[in-house]
């Protein structure tokens, strides 16, 4: 009799953690099988994760239900229950946002998985991403609420707090006008379809990636690796360049100016024979014209296309750089020059100054 203190409260505690342990095992093992036998969905692969948080639940809830009948700690027994109270309610919150991220990412890969239009593709991506963390913050607010209410002065005060929750409300909406703006502005991104993640947008001048979307700011993600953190009010408000609206395919130009006698009709042929060279053309279309003249250069243009904005600046690049080299090597002659001469006489007769020596090669008169 004089052992029974101590060891009931040994059999209690160790007889939670056997069958903590032993649920543990039988859940991971029949999600391993499930997850086995149906290939087509991460689901069940993904719930595997939500074995901790499971286990500290139910380990949380079996001491709460018996740890008076027990007699752990008997002296300190209003200090345990409200303690495995807390935990049990922030593990129940853990358990719940698990659950809730392996459902939404299993959606969103089965539907990756089959989906053919890289665009939507990107839309279903922002929206369940934004989703997520709109769920992860409803359970952390409520389980932080939960928490709070199992304090009796909390209550109390709770209940003091409501006469005047309107005042509270109008003045809580004041003060967070700037927050709400851009809360309220991720859900329209989200859902609007305005920009996605992995979208190539350009934002104050600023050619980037977009890199990540929350329900309050915006990440770009820049050609150099800079990261440009933007309110996603912003999206909402001002204008904004999204190369990827409509989908990613991209036409750029690239601009030569030369000497008049360039030999355009042979460029035209070069260039089909530089794209066919170049990976990142993407065959959809190419072009080249003369599209102005100055008194001493003739403005040409080359049009061509890829699938991306990546792909479409590397072959602007590449077409720029050995169309040169070829005229260099084949057509010097085409390559612009300075021409001077010596200027006319004057009404008076006298011959104004010649050319300074090195302004140029002298053209023929």
């Amino acid at each position: 009799m004089e052992m029974e203190p101590v060891l009931r409260p040994l059999i209690v505690i160790g007889g939670s953690l056997l069958i903590t342990l032993v649920a543990g095992w039988l859940l991971d093992l029949l999600l391993r099988r499930i997850d086995t036998r149906h290939p087509e969905t991460p689901l069940w692969g993904l719930l595997r994760r939500c074995r901790v948080p499971f286990q500290l639940l139910l380990c949380t809830g079996l001491l709460r239900g018996s740890y008076r009948q027990a007699g752990i700690l008997p002296d300190y027994a209003f200090f345990i229950g409200r303690t495995l109270t807390l935990v049990t309610i922030a593990t129940a919150a853990w358990l719940a946002i698990r659950i809730a991220t392996a459902v939404v990412d299993a959606s969103y890969a089965r539907y990756a998985s089959v989906a053919q239009d890289h665009a939507r593709v990107r839309r279903v991506r922002t929206q369940v991403t934004l989703i997520q963390r709109v769920v992860t913050a409803v359970v952390v607010v409520v389980a932080v609420a939960a928490m709070l209410l199992t304090f009796p002065p909390m209550k109390t005060f709770g209940a003091s707090m409501l006469a005047s929750a309107g005042v509270l409300g109008i003045v809580a909406g004041i003060a967070a006008q700037s927050s709400l703006g851009n809360l309220f502005a991720g859900l329209q991104i989200a859902f609007g379809d305005t920009v996605r993640i992995g979208d190539t947008v350009v934002v104050d001048k600023e050619w980037g990636t977009v890199e990540e979307i929350t329900l309050t700011f915006l990440t770009v993600r820049t050609w150099d690796e800079r990261r440009i953190t933007m309110p996603v009010s912003y999206f909402t408000s001002k204008p904004y360049e999204n190369w990827s609206r409509g989908g990613a395919q991209m036409t750029g130009t690239v601009f030569w100016h030369l000497d008049h006698s360039a030999p355009v009709a042979l460029m035209r042929e070069h260039l089909q024979d530089l794209l066919k060279e170049i990976p990142e053309w993407d065959g959809r279309g190419a072009g080249l014209a003369v599209t102005d003249t100055t008194p001493n250069t003739v403005q040409i243009r080359a049009v061509v296309t890829a699938k991306d904005a990546d792909d479409v600046w590397t072959v602007r690049c590449a077409v720029r750089e050995r169309m040169i080299a070829w005229l260099v090597e084949h057509h010097p002659y085409a390559l612009p020059r300075v021409t001077t001469a010596e200027a006319a006489p004057g009404p008076s007769g006298s011959a104004a100054p010649g050319p300074a020596p090195g302004a140029g090669a002298a053209a023929a008169e």
